[in-house]
């Protein structure tokens, strides 16, 4: 067994980092008091080729593995929750689904100006009632000569609003159940497309997060996503994929957190000495360590399985659920070193707690991961 990243992959950190502190980290409270969609950021990020990091070149990608897109996500969170949202958003939902199922026209025309940064993509999966059992989706899409038209709701979709485009499942063949969904690709702007008002939420808040609104959208035939029917199937591979990106968030806000605590207990002094001395507080830190350590392993273990083409659904859940349970306590356990400053807005810590919140909710809930693994060890649903 191999454990050190390549010259590649240690590249890719030294590169995103030295950005994620030069051009996010400054802008990162401001974003989170404002709700200020960080346009330019993700700009810079496009000429960089970070947009587009894990698809093939001939289509603007960079062509890089599943572990180096991982440290990309990792990289951004350690900074900004916000960015980094939307980021692993437009990889992992908006864009990966059309690199998977995708034809060439397909790829062309969505998936290169998504890759280059020109645009970034979402994926509406989530409607008011429909969120863990996405197989009750109520969108429908009717097929009316050459073109699908499209009507329903979505819900919590992130990014929607300035996306150039947005995968959507949809009911095709209702007497079908799941067998009856299908993918459609709804370009940006296309008339009877329309969002709510941006969420006002506990963390992320420099993610536009809304509803969408598709009354009569008609696209063309071509639009499909793959094979029609297949919608339920092709989402479920692209959530496997969307868990190793929000674990590796939850890596990265931890690490942010962390590197906080760490320099604090070392800086901070009570009864003549600093905190880190004190027993309680070292034993904090050293479970901090311990925990994003071991997470950090299976995340890399699973993006591992992914860029070998092996099953990976198991070990995807495993390392969503764990590391954004650990990035939870390790953000609130941070806090407490911080005592009352970390309650304060005036350390981001406070932030960063906000932020892990969603991480335990957002592709797939613990407790639905909880039942996917334990399926997967019993054989049994």
């Amino acid at each position: 067994m191999h454990f050190a990243l390549t010259d590649e992959q240690e590249l890719i950190r030294r590169t995103v980092r030295e950005f994620a502190e030069k051009e996010i980290a400054p802008r990162a409270r401001h974003v989170d008091e404002t709700g200020e969609f960080p346009t330019e950021t993700f700009a810079k990020m496009g000429q960089l080729g970070l947009m587009g990091l894990p698809f093939p070149e001939e289509y603007g990608g960079a062509g890089a593995d599943s572990i180096s897109t991982a440290i990309a996500i990792e990289e951004v969170a350690r900074v900004c929750g916000s960015t980094a949202i939307a980021y692993a958003a437009h990889m992992g939902l908006g864009s990966a689904p059309i690199a998977m199922f995708g034809n060439s026209e397909q790829k062309r025309r969505f998936l290169g100006p998504a890759a280059r940064g020109e645009y970034l993509g979402a994926f509406g999966l989530t409607e008011p009632h429909a969120g863990s059992d996405a197989g009750a989706t109520r969108t429908t899409a009717t097929l009316e000569g050459n073109e699908w038209v499209v009507n329903g709701q979505k819900m919590w979709i992130t990014n929607a609003p300035v996306a150039g485009h947005l995968i959507v499942t949809a009911v095709t063949d209702r007497d079908r159940g799941k067998k009856g969904i299908s993918s459609i690709i709804i370009p940006g702007g296309v008339k009877g497309l329309s969002f709510g008002k941006p969420e006002l939420k506990m963390g992320l808040r420099g993610s536009v997060t809304t509803a969408v609104m598709l009354e009569s959208v008609r696209v063309p035939k071509e639009n499909l996503l793959g094979e029609r029917g297949k919608g339920f199937v092709q989402f479920l591979q692209v959530l496997d994929g969307g868990r190793v990106g929000i674990a590796a968030m939850s890596i990265g806000l931890a690490q942010g957190a962390y590197e906080a605590a760490v320099h604090y207990a070392r800086e901070r002094e009570a009864f003549g000495k600093p905190i880190g001395a004190h027993q309680s507080v070292a034993n904090m830190i050293a479970d901090m360590d311990v925990a994003l350590e071991t997470a950090r392993l299976y995340v890399y273990k699973a993006a591992w399985l992914k860029d070998q083409g092996k099953p990976y659904s198991r070990e995807a859940a495993i390392a969503k659920l764990y590391a954004s349970e650990v990035s939870e306590k390790v953000c609130r356990d941070t806090i407490q070193v911080f005592g009352g400053y970390g309650y304060s807005q005036e350390f981001p810590v406070e932030r960063m707690y906000r932020d892990t919140r969603l991480l335990t909710i957002g592709e797939g809930t613990s407790e639905i991961l909880r039942g996917v693994i334990a399926q997967s060890v019993l054989g049994i649903r």
